[in-house]
């Protein structure tokens, strides 16, 4: 019998692993539209839709492996990074979707929040003054009117499968909107600074490298509370704080 494997679990959603198929769980019904209907409409494989019955929306895994993991080095090969980059210039060339993403807030929006948080990070002892402030003015060039595509929002390298040097699947879509083209590449890339030549080589457009390492660290500063009080560590090696660590 397939056992019963909690994939991530936090207060907002849970996914749980049982043999070939992925449950997840999300007190959030928005999110569980977008997810479906972003998947419908992405030029790039996703995975299956088994069936769905709020609050639960039941998926196929998809083949492969994850291109990897913050915080551990990747196994998989400049090909696969590039491929990896191809597959997202696909995505952000196809018709925009009808609604707004998770990389597509406001620029002034954006700048309030980044200031409130930075402010609470010094104020409660979380991180360093001199870390978060050297961090906000590297985020200041992510600040900045942009032109909308179809983003996947959550671009994390453990949601990019690859068999070999080919993509074989995209999954947890419900960030998934119009967007900041270059907040996707900086989430793929984000702990893998290594590999950002690569995936651009794959993109095949010229993109600004100022913009996606101010998002590095504007992502990173927006992330260490919310992963703190959800369970996760930011501080382990090569995650999050390390990633601002090597802004200075």
């Amino acid at each position: 019998m397939d056992e019963v494997e909690v994939v991530v679990a936090h207060s907002e959603r849970a996914t749980l692993s049982v043999g070939d198929v992925f449950l997840k769980v999300d007190a959030d019904q928005a999110r569980i539209d977008v997810e479906v209907e972003a998947m419908a409409l992405a030029p790039v494989p996703t995975p299956k839709v088994l069936w769905r019955k709020p609050p639960v929306l039941a998926i196929a895994a998809v083949p492969g492996t994850a291109l990897g993991r913050l915080g551990e080095p990747s196994t998989a090969s400049p090909a696969a990074w590039a491929a990896a980059g191809a597959a997202v210039r696909k995505l952000h060339d196809a018709p925009l979707p009808p609604w707004p993403g998770r990389g597509g807030r406001d620029p002034g929006k954006l700048a309030a929040e980044l200031d409130g948080e930075c402010e609470r990070l010094v104020t409660n002892g979380v991180l360093p003054a001199d870390l978060v402030t050297r961090n906000r003015k590297v985020a200041e060039a992510a600040i900045r009117p942009w032109t909308p595509v179809f983003t996947h929002g959550d671009l994390q390298i453990t949601h990019v499968f690859v068999d070999r040097d080919e993509i074989t699947g995209i999954i947890d879509w419900s960030e998934a909107g119009q967007g900041d083209a270059l907040f996707d590449l900086a989430t793929l890339t984000l702990g893998h600074e290594e590999h950002l030549a690569d995936v651009v080589a794959g993109y095949g457009a010229d993109v600004d490298l100022e913009v996606i390492r101010a998002w590095w660290s504007l992502r990173s500063l927006l992330a260490v509370r919310w992963l703190i009080e959800h369970g996760f560590d930011p501080t382990a090696p090569g995650c999050e704080v390390d990633v601002l660590r090597s802004r200075m």
